[in-house]
C-alpha cells in the first residue's frame, strides 16, 4: 500500500494533507500503548472537509499516522518552536505530553532512520514533484498546507485556540496578497475568530517549499476542531452542520488563493 496518495489537478492551487491518515504498520501499533492506540493527534476529516471546495486542485495525502513519522517535522529533527513545548519527528508524546509509547518500545535512531526513508521521503518527493509539475503549468505554484487540532490543548498552549490558525513564517513563505487575503476571509468570518503567525506559524512544510521568490508559496491552515467535529474527543465525528458553514468561508479563501495565483508574474 502507498504510503501516500496523489490526485492530480490542473489549478495552480495544491492541497496538502500530512496529518489526516490513520495506517499504522502491524509492527508498530504493537509498540504503541493504550493511549497512542486512539490516535487522538489525527487531523480528523480534514481531506473531507476541503473535499469538492476549489475546481480541480491538485491533493497530496500521506496515508499513514504521525507517530509513525510526522511527515510536517524537519528530518533533521531540528524543533519547529524552540523553547516551547512540541511534538517531534516521531512523537515521544500526544499533546497532552503523555507517553504513547510502551516501555521499552519508544523509538530508537534506527527506526527514525528507516520510517525517514519509508515514509517521510517519499511523501514529500511526492508533493515537491506536483509543486514543479503545477509550476510548469502556471509559472507558480501556492501550496496550502491543511491541517486541524483540539482547541484546547494546555501542553501546547493556554487558553481556546482562535477557529483559524493562518501561518506564513511572518510572512516569509508565500506572496503579500495570498496572506492578505486569506486574513480578511478569516476576519470578515462571522462567529469564528482568527490569527496570522500565532502559536501556529507554518510547520517544516510551510518553510521548507515556500519560496516566493523562485513562484511557490506556501500558506498552512491550523483550525481548531470544534469548528467541524462534534466533540474534540473519541469517535471524533464529523459535524455536517458545523463543517457546511466553516466551508463557506474555506471555499472563499481557496478561491481567492487560486485568483491571486493566476494573476501573478510568472
Amino acid at each position: 500500500m502507498s504510503v501516500f496518495e496523489v490526485k492530480q489537478g490542473t489549478s495552480p492551487v495544491i492541497l496538502g494533507f500530512p496529518h489526516t491518515g490513520t495506517d499504522v504498520p502491524a509492527d508498530i501499533w504493537e509498540r504503541l500503548d493504550e493511549n497512542g492506540r486512539l490516535l487522538a493527534d489525527t487531523d480528523w476529516h480534514i481531506h473531507r472537509l476541503y473535499d469538492g471546495l476549489l475546481d480541480n486542485p491538485t491533493t497530496v495525502r500521506a496515508t499513514f499516522h504521525r507517530y509513525v513519522i510526522d511527515a510536517n517535522r524537519d528530518p533533521s529533527g531540528v524543533s519547529l518552536y524552540p523553547g516551547q513545548n512540541t511534538t517531534g519527528l516521531i512523537p515521544q508524546t500526544d499533546f497532552d505530553g503523555k507517553a504513547i509509547w510502551k516501555k521499552g518500545a519508544e523509538p530508537t535512531e534506527a527506526d527514525i532512520a528507516k520510517r525517514l526513508s519509508e515514509y517521510h521521503a517519499p511523501y514529500h518527493a511526492a508533493l515537491a514533484a506536483e509543486i514543479e509539475r503545477v509550476k510548469a503549468i502556471h509559472g507558480v505554484a501556492v501550496l496550502y498546507d491543511c491541517h486541524s487540532i483540539r482547541s484546547h490543548i494546555p501542553f501546547l498552549f493556554e487558553g481556546k485556540l482562535p477557529d483559524f490558525n493562518i501561518g506564513t513564517d511572518m510572512g516569509k513563505t508565500c506572496d503579500p496578497a495570498i496572506e492578505q487575503a486569506t486574513v480578511a476571509i478569516t476576519a470578515a468570518a462571522t462567529g469564528y475568530d482568527s490569527i496570522l503567525n500565532g502559536r501556529f506559524k507554518g510547520g517544516w512544510t510551510t518553510r521548507h517549499y515556500g519560496r516566493p521568490e523562485t513562484g511557490v508559496h506556501a500558506i498552512q491552515m491550523e483550525l481548531a476542531q470544534s469548528t467541524h467535529l462534534a466533540a474534540e474527543a473519541p469517535p471524533f465525528a464529523y459535524d455536517e452542520e458545523e463543517a457546511d458553514n466553516l466551508r463557506i468561508h474555506l471555499k472563499s479563501i481557496l478561491t481567492r488563493i487560486e485568483e491571486i495565483a493566476l494573476g501573478l508574474k510568472r
